[in-house]
């Protein structure tokens, strides 16, 4: 009888676990559909851009306005938070909880500096007579740039999120796939940057 309810247990341990196990694997599907359908939100974005890309209704041009230097320290910043999101998998893979909240830490300090240089820039076009309702090339960038801009807030939300929860928890099988996801997310904003850098600045600016 005990033998029985022990083959029990153990059955319902090992029907728990393989739940678990469908559940995590439901979460990064999810994950995925997530990173296909902003590939689209984007890719739609960039599509109006290019379609408005010599709108600008008698109004002033990115030529004009475009400042390289700070577009140019704002992608060296962004690139080497790719950089360091990738340390902290490394010191995750390597069990080191305290270096992996740290490099995240470090990752979320750049992120937050892209984010306030990109406020400054859209405060200077303002400034100089270039918002949203100017143009048709104007609505495309503001729309285009600050939804990137966004994306890369809202990672810093979950950047902040997950430190508190390795503080807690340390590095569970939960906390690992988390990381991950988000160093992904982070190194998609990345690609998404490098694109838009060329295709709006560089191209903008020539």
């Amino acid at each position: 009888m005990q033998q029985m309810a022990k083959h029990h247990d153990h059955g319902h341990g090992h029907d728990h676990d393989h739940g678990h196990e469908e559940h995590e694997q439901l979460k990064v599907l999810g994950f995925w559909i997530f990173v296909v359908t902003d590939c689209i939100l984007f890719g739609s974005l960039f599509a109006t851009y290019a379609v408005m890309m010599h709108s600008y209704a008698g109004g002033p041009t990115g030529k004009e306005l475009f400042e390289l230097p700070g577009i140019i320290a704002s992608t060296f910043i962004l690139l080497t938070s790719s950089f360091t999101s990738g340390l902290a998998v490394l010191a995750m893979n390597k069990g080191k909880v305290k270096e992996l909240i740290a490099w995240l830490a470090v990752t979320a300090v750049l992120g937050l500096s892209f984010v306030v240089l990109e406020i400054n820039e859209f405060t200077h076009l303002v400034h100089e007579g270039a918002t949203i309702a100017t143009s048709g090339f104007w609505s495309a960038f503001f729309t285009l740039v600050g939804t990137h801009g966004l994306h890369v807030s809202v990672g810093l939300f979950w950047m902040v999120a997950l430190m508190i929860q390795l503080k807690r928890r340390g590095i569970t099988p939960v906390t690992r796939r988390k990381v991950t996801n988000l160093s992904l997310y982070w190194h998609f904003l990345d690609v998404v940057w490098i694109f838009l850098f060329t295709v709006v600045y560089l191209m903008g600016v020539m």
